[in-house]
């Protein structure tokens, strides 16, 4: 059941790393646009997804497959769910493209990055802690100062990667391959 003809059929779920992932590329999202929540239902009514995602509700409890969070659901995603998370993501991330370069250019002072990177980590940081399980191993290594700055870099970095032609080609297939 794929809802746009011209894409290929979903083959493969994603592995837990990959829902993970996933969950936590759309909560980078809500990190850098305030209002990230109502854009992913706008943009999942944009898309036509309307059939798997009808409201906000629905498109949450599918967010809540990623274990990390502190209430999970243990029913997984199917593939075209899967699909539709990933197209709706990079929908956002070429939205956000020039958020997404402003953090990752070096050709600005270090104080303006230092400065950008703070509040995106300081927001994503409260997000974490208000949605996710502290005492899963995965959520303390984001939340230590160290560790997580760097997996919020990756997660920047993979929001820009699946920005524009062939986005979701790219996001997917770093999905299917996601290493703990």
């Amino acid at each position: 059941m794929s809802l746009d003809p011209t894409a290929p059929e979903p083959s493969a779920r994603l592995p837990r790393r990959g829902l993970e992932r996933l969950d936590l590329l759309l909560l980078s999202v809500e990190a850098l646009d305030l209002n990230g929540g109502e854009s992913m239902v706008w943009m999942s009514e944009q898309m036509g997804f309307t059939k798997l995602f009808p409201n906000r509700v629905e498109l949450w409890k599918r967010r809540c497959t990623n274990p990390l969070r502190r209430t999970t659901r243990r029913d997984g995603l199917d593939p075209v769910e899967t699909d539709a998370l990933i197209r709706i993501l990079c929908s956002l991330a070429d939205r956000l493209y020039p958020l997404l370069r402003g953090l990752l250019t070096s050709a600005e002072p270090a104080e303006v990055l230092s400065q950008r990177w703070d509040l995106f980590r300081g927001r994503l940081l409260e997000l974490i802690r208000e949605r996710m399980n502290p005492r899963r191993g995965g959520v303390q290594l984001l939340l230590d100062p160290d560790a997580g700055a760097r997996q919020a870099r990756q997660l920047v970095q993979a929001l820009a990667l699946g920005a524009g032609a062939g986005g979701f080609e790219r996001l997917r297939a770093s999905l299917l391959d996601a290493q703990p």
